[in-house]
């Protein structure tokens, strides 16, 4: 249970408080694209989530997308955000986290992934050594194996309530 809890779980991006990551030695940040960015089925990021970069940009954080979606999905994320992105990460696995600890020049003790799945992104954050954020999805509506895992998730949830 100890690799599926996340150091941080918060309801939305604007409840991150990005000066207090500063003060524990954050300095990258890897950001989940669907459902924590921006609804999975949408083309085009709200606002909110425009104004939570640019806030976390001001604060001068190596930032990077890192998504388990198709290139195509990271590159039109990459280009309202204007940052590293990296495509078919295989999150929770080790390998696509490392690629993009090593295209921050980044340290896991000093990176924090932030997403909306505790089986990809709190997981392999977690395994990695991470500063591991939840936050709530953006939407109920997923992909059709996301909807399954949030079954499994629920679960997880409820026995994490209490560290919340």
């Amino acid at each position: 249970m100890k690799l599926l809890k996340p150091r941080l779980w918060v309801d939305d991006l604007s409840h991150i408080p990005l000066k207090e990551l500063k003060t524990v030695g954050i300095k990258g940040l890897m950001i989940d694209i669907d459902n924590t960015l921006v609804a999975w089925d949408s083309a085009e990021p709200p606002e909110t989530s425009i104004r939570w970069m640019e806030a976390a940009k001001k604060e001068s954080f190596n930032i990077i997308l890192v998504s388990n979606n198709k290139p195509q999905r990271v590159h039109q994320m990459q280009a309202y955000f204007h940052c590293k992105g990296l495509a078919s990460a295989k999150k929770p696995t080790k390998s696509g986290l490392t690629k993009a600890l090593r295209a921050m020049k980044q340290e896991p003790g000093e990176t924090a992934i932030i997403g909306d799945q505790i089986f990809t992104d709190v997981l392999g954050g977690n395994r990695l050594g991470l500063y591991t954020i939840l936050v709530s999805p953006i939407k109920s509506k997923e992909f059709w194996w996301t909807s399954i895992m949030r079954n499994f998730e629920k679960y997880v949830l409820k026995n994490l309530q209490k560290f919340r």
